[in-house]
C-alpha cells in the first residue's frame, strides 16, 4: 500500500510530531532521529490532519517558554515544509470511529491514536518516540521508526 506525494515520489512512513521535534531541536536529535528524517528527505512521509497544528503549538510553547526565538520558530517551520510530508485527507472522518476505538483500547490521546489509525489503515511504520504510542503500535504489529 503506498501513497503517492506532491512529487509523485511513494511514501511509506506515518511521521509523528514527537520525532518532527526531536529533529528540529540539535540537542534531541540523535543519529537514529537523523535516519528517520534522510528516510522523509528521500521518500517522503504521510501524517493525519493535526500534525502541523500540532509542531507549530510545540514551537509556540518553545517561543514562550524562551528556549526558542520566532525566527528559529519560522526557519524551522519552512525546512520542514520543504520535505514531502502529507497531510492524510481521511483522518476527520475517522476520528469518531476507528480513531476513538484505538485511543479507547490503548488509553491514547486521541491525537496520539489519529497516528496509530493512519499507519495501522495504510500498512505504514510508525515513527514516533512516544512511549505508549510505540508500545501501542507494537501491540497492533505495526512496524516502528525508529527501530
Amino acid at each position: 500500500m503506498e501513497v503517492l506525494a506532491r512529487s509523485g515520489q511513494t511514501v511509506s512512513v506515518v511521521l509523528d510530531s514527537s520525532i518532527t521535534i526531536a529533529w528540529v531541536f540539535d540537542d534531541e536529535t540523535t543519529d537514529a532521529i537523523r535516519q528517520v528524517f534522510e528516510f522523509v528527505a528521500d521518500s517522503g512521509a504521510v501524517a493525519p490532519a493535526h500534525w502541523r497544528l500540532e509542531v507549530a503549538n510545540v514551537l509556540t510553547m518553545a517561543v514562550r517558554k524562551k528556549r526558542i526565538d520566532t525566527e528559529f520558530r519560522r526557519a524551522a517551520l519552512v525546512d520542514l515544509a520543504l520535505l514531502e510530508i502529507g497531510v492524510d485527507p481521511h483522518t476527520d472522518s475517522r476520528a469518531w470511529s476507528e480513531t476513538l476505538k484505538l485511543a479507547d483500547r490503548f488509553r491514547l490521546t486521541v491525537y496520539d491514536a489519529a497516528y496509530l489509525e493512519l499507519a495501522q489503515r495504510r500498512g505504514f511504520p510508525l515513527a514516533t518516540l512516544d512511549i505508549e504510542l510505540r508500545v501501542s503500535a507494537a501491540g497492533l504489529g505495526i512496524e516502528l521508526r525508529p527501530q
